[in-house]
């Protein structure tokens, strides 16, 4: 679906998964936005690439209604891929103290994870909508979310980060049937441990003790496989309503 000169906007474009996805979007010919709120890393892509950079938070939405609407003035606004991070709280539900786990942790981590979503989804769609069909199969554009392979299994003292990205994927199918009358599609990714250079000099650490549990290949994932998904999921029409697992066939143990 995605053609030469058309727009798509990144939401947590400065991040690891959002950064390779960027450049691959770009590489392919589309003119691509991006929206986060990492200044200095957005307007190094800026200068560097020639993408637009836009501070937006994906809670917010005004912000995110902004950078929507600048993605819809860049050229036929086709995709919105959304791989926005933040603040997770966690812990057991009871902790070894007898407290129950914090509700004002798992409201915040709602209300980045699923609620953000949520927001650069509807905000998306209905800017798309306005989009002229193209194609055969007179499709407007889609839209990707990113969910995790702790929506299915989720480890001890992950329970609001799980339960938010099982929102993610319950979303799914349900957006894709709402949206289907306008040519809209919904696909989701969900991965497993992917390697990115937020994690720093804990980098090898992870590696030695995530890469030996992936079945195969026997290492974490690289941001560049999921941009990989993200355009074919933009290029394929018939993918739709579905959360895609990216994880080596990685199942999570409970801690």
């Amino acid at each position: 679906m995605l053609v030469e000169g058309s727009s798509a906007l990144v939401v947590g474009g400065t991040g690891g998964l959002g950064e390779a996805t960027v450049r691959r979007l770009h590489a392919a010919g589309v003119r691509v936005v991006v929206a986060d709120l990492a200044d200095d890393k957005g307007k190094a892509l800026q200068e560097e690439l020639g993408v637009r950079y836009v501070r937006a938070d994906a809670t917010d939405e005004e912000s995110m209604a902004s950078a929507v609407d600048v993605a819809s003035r860049e050229g036929e606004f086709r995709a919105a891929v959304d791989c926005h991070g933040g603040p997770a709280h966690g812990g057991r539900l009871v902790g070894r103290d007898g407290s129950p786990l914090d509700l004002a942790g798992f409201r915040t981590t709602v209300d980045v994870y699923l609620t953000g979503v949520f927001n650069v989804m509807r905000l998306a769609a209905a800017a798309i909508a306005r989009t002229a069909p193209a194609g055969a199969d007179g499709e407007r554009g889609v839209i990707v979310t990113t969910s995790s392979i702790a929506a299915y299994e989720g480890q001890i003292g992950q329970l609001p980060y799980a339960a938010a990205k099982g929102g993610v994927s319950a979303m799914t199918l349900v957006a894709a049937r709402d949206l289907s009358p306008l040519g809209i599609r919904v696909v989701s990714i969900a991965p497993g441990t992917v390697l990115t250079p937020a994690y720093g000099k804990a980098a090898d650490r992870l590696e030695a003790y995530w890469g030996p549990q992936v079945p195969h290949p026997r290492r974490m994932g690289h941001p560049e496989e999921f941009a990989a998904l993200v355009q074919h999921l933009c290029e394929n029409t018939y993918l739709n309503g579905e959360v895609i697992r990216l994880d080596g066939a990685l199942r999570f143990p409970p801690r």
